[in-house]
């Protein structure tokens, strides 16, 4: 079957372009995943992609996921409810170009509605500004989340490029 799907590219160039979201409570933190652990990649690229269709990697054997994690332009952060795994989000540092793409980026669905997705996306930008970099952006589709774009948009981003592509599913 072949569906129709709207992707949008969107982007931030400034750290004062940034709307950044408030913390959604004490027991709410971000931390790399160093080193590297690629069953948390592919755990939560499972969990959270299942619902919107993320198939990109699901054939991947643990041996490409080690490959892909333990690339030094690759980073992973989780968001932690307290121990608790909450959402994650991957980055891709371009060194040609100097910027990064925020790969990967979402919430468990027990998490919905609670602010995560606002307060993660705000601290990946402002993480990578800091670094240096002056460019940050990513990509969604109409099968990712539907607050998704809304997130992007309210966090200061800019969609720089729209197209429909169809995609299709097994």
């Amino acid at each position: 079957m072949i569906i129709n799907v709207d992707r949008s590219f969107l982007e931030i160039k400034s750290i004062n372009n940034l709307n950044q979201s408030k913390n959604p409570g004490p027991n709410f933190k971000i931390v790399e995943v160093n080193p590297p652990d690629f069953q948390i990649n592919k755990f939560l690229y499972k969990q959270i992609g299942k619902k919107h269709r993320w198939i990109d990697r699901l054939s991947w054997e643990d041996q490409k996921w080690i490959e892909y994690v333990e690339n030094p332009r690759v980073k992973t952060f989780v968001l932690k409810d307290n121990n608790n795994l909450a959402g994650y989000y991957e980055t891709i540092r371009n060194l040609d170009n100097d910027h990064s793409e925020i790969a990967y980026f979402g919430i468990l669905e027990e998490y919905f509605g609670k602010k995560c997705g606002g307060y993660m996306l705000s601290e990946a930008i402002k993480n990578l500004f800091e670094e240096g970099v002056p460019r940050v952006w990513l990509h969604t589709c109409s099968l990712d989340h539907e607050n998704a774009i809304k997130n992007y948009l309210a966090r200061g981003m800019k969609i720089f490029k729209s197209e429909k592509i169809e995609i299709e599913l097994n």
